[in-house]
């Protein structure tokens, strides 16, 4: 596994330096397909795709690139598989919609001679060319852990209820992220009062069941474990429209705008900071590889497919200045808005 210290990263271009390993310049003139799940979760559109051109155009001038997104439909994205096929795609980058029908997509590349690298989610039951991903069992280990460290340090005592708020159940990313979470409060001495896979990974879903919860368990609830920001998100709003106050502790997972706004507020406790440009850019090169015949070198492997996986950064208020703003992953103007100028000021975030 790869370790990232994000501190240590300024620009876009250094994440792309970074994780590059296949050569610059590659002579090559092929089509390559790069397939994401969904809008709901907005890193896609804004980060993964933009980033993964960005790499492709460094290592493969000549390559094209089809870009496509099945908007949380799986019949959608397999007929965008089946298309990209067709147009002559030799490797597909491949987010699925659903880790199942992502196997047999990998079943069908692979009979016509076309390379799959599974991106961010994991496909268990097919052995796709290679995997690149932040590591997700390891995302959900973190959020958990360091949830639980600070109820103690915030005096919540032993047997205090949390909930659990996990992702897309079609999701093998999710699972990995929900085992993380389980293990991170296994031994917490906090009781889990109930636990939500939410479809899609759908915000007003993950807020529609926490407010059924805080009807149900009112202010037993001390901390929410929520897979990602969209779903954290929603128990957040959910507290709020409760009336309760303060909402307690919810874990997130990308560091998106919205969740970091929320952090700066005192309304979010965690997010995990994992800027897409570097898996995006670790998918290029690994494409470019493919491309040339060549073998791409793993780090690590998960079920049974070969695998780079990289160790993003837990951000709390505490460190969110140096983990998120010195290193430029997102800039003050775009986070210190309106009612979070006065926030940002007390962090030294801004003058």
């Amino acid at each position: 596994m790869k370790i990232i210290n994000m501190a240590s990263i300024a620009t876009t271009a250094g994440l792309l330096a970074m994780t590059i390993s296949a050569p610059a310049s590659a002579q090559l003139s092929e089509t390559v397909a790069f397939l994401m799940p969904d809008q709901a979760s907005t890193r896609y559109e804004e980060h993964d795709h933009p980033g993964f051109v960005a790499a492709m155009k460094e290592l493969c001038s000549d390559c094209r690139v089809i870009y496509q997104n099945a908007n949380a439909d799986a019949s959608l994205q397999q007929q965008q598989f089946n298309s990209v096929i067709a147009q002559g795609a030799k490797v597909v980058v491949l987010n699925p919609v659903d880790s199942s029908a992502g196997a047999a997509m990998v079943q069908i590349a692979h009979s016509q001679d076309v390379r799959v690298i599974a991106y961010d989610r994991p496909i268990p039951d097919a052995i796709a060319d290679f995997y690149v991903s932040f590591d997700n069992e390891g995302i959900g280990f973190a959020i958990a852990e360091s949830l639980v460290a600070h109820m103690k340090a915030s005096g919540i005592e032993e047997g205090s209820g949390v909930l659990q708020i996990n992702g897309s159940p079609t999701d093998a990313a999710a699972g990995l992220i929900r085992d993380g979470i389980h293990r991170g409060l296994r031994d917490s001495g906090y009781e889990t009062l109930a636990e939500y896979d939410t479809p899609d990974w759908a915000p007003p879903l993950a807020q529609q069941w926490a407010s059924g919860q805080v009807t149900r368990f009112g202010d037993r609830i001390k901390g929410v474990v929520a897979a990602n920001d969209g779903t954290g998100g929603g128990a957040i709003a959910a507290f709020k429209a409760a009336g309760l106050d303060p909402v307690p502790p919810v874990t997130g997972n990308d560091a998106t705008i919205a969740a970091l706004q929320l952090i700066i507020a005192g309304d979010q406790y965690n997010t995990i900071s994992k800027p897409s440009e570097i898996v995006a850019a670790a998918a290029a090169g690994v494409a470019v590889t493919l491309l040339k015949g060549e073998v791409p070198e793993p780090t690590t492997e998960l079920y049974n497919t070969p695998s780079d996986l990289f160790v993003p950064a837990v951000v709390t208020r505490e460190n969110i200045k140096a983990e998120i703003f010195d290193s430029g992953i997102q800039s003050a103007s775009a986070v210190c808005t309106r009612e979070y100028v006065a926030h940002c000021r007390e962090l030294g975030i801004t003058n």
